[in-house]
């Protein structure tokens, strides 16, 4: 009886952190820690970046393009681009922009500004460099932006844990539609809209 009680006892104190005949506690054994050096990889550290290309497992059969923004992978290891995208895969409806506008006024208007023209408080105490404004930026594809959106650039971090695919790819659609507004003129307005416009109101 006795050693029948013994025996899960045994086994319990095998996976503590203290050594049982030979056996070494589980904080001893080898692993890599977040944010360790580790001199097994050529850059020296533990914490590994998946593969180029790949997506989670739960993404599979998925629009690579839809993921990605591009049209092919760049090259591994390189910042070639292999071909952004400019095509905005999603039907695109009066309620995506719209959700589009949300998300943009909550991650990206506080550095970019409401109107994208990067004037924002933040922006004015940013010591290093200044948001860039929205509407000045070179002719991108909109492959570009959701790239952008998805990995980050500069100081600006990646938002790919706050917001999903689609809606990276509404705030895409919202910043076209910001652009659009902010450069256009009273004749790109249909006839119709121009009477309300011109009070101020929304068509």
């Amino acid at each position: 009886m006795r050693r029948a009680l013994l025996l899960p006892l045994v086994t319990v104190l095998a996976g503590c952190d203290v050594d049982f005949q030979g056996w070494a506690g589980m904080k001893q054994q080898p692993k890599a820690l977040p944010y360790r050096e580790n001199q097994f990889f050529a850059d020296d550290r533990a914490m590994r970046q998946p593969p180029p290309g790949t997506v989670p497992r739960s993404r599979r059969g998925q629009n690579r393009l839809f993921l990605t923004g591009r049209t092919a992978l760049p090259d591994a290891g390189t910042q070639v681009d292999a071909g952004y995208t400019d095509e905005i895969p999603l039907t695109l409806t009066r309620e995506v922009v719209e959700s589009g506008e949300k998300s943009f006024e909550i991650y990206c208007a506080t550095c970019h500004g409401v109107l994208g023209d990067g004037q924002s408080q933040v922006a004015r105490n940013m010591g290093l460099r200044e948001p860039p404004s929205l509407l000045e930026l070179p002719p991108y594809p909109n492959g570009y932006y959701y790239v952008v959106i998805s990995e980050g650039y500069g100081l600006m971090p990646s938002y790919a844990e706050k917001l999903t695919p689609g809606q990276r790819w509404a705030v895409v659609a919202y910043v076209r539609a910001l652009q659009a507004s902010q450069r256009a003129r009273l004749e790109d307005v249909p006839p119709e809209a121009r009477p309300l416009l011109m009070k101020g109101g929304t068509p």
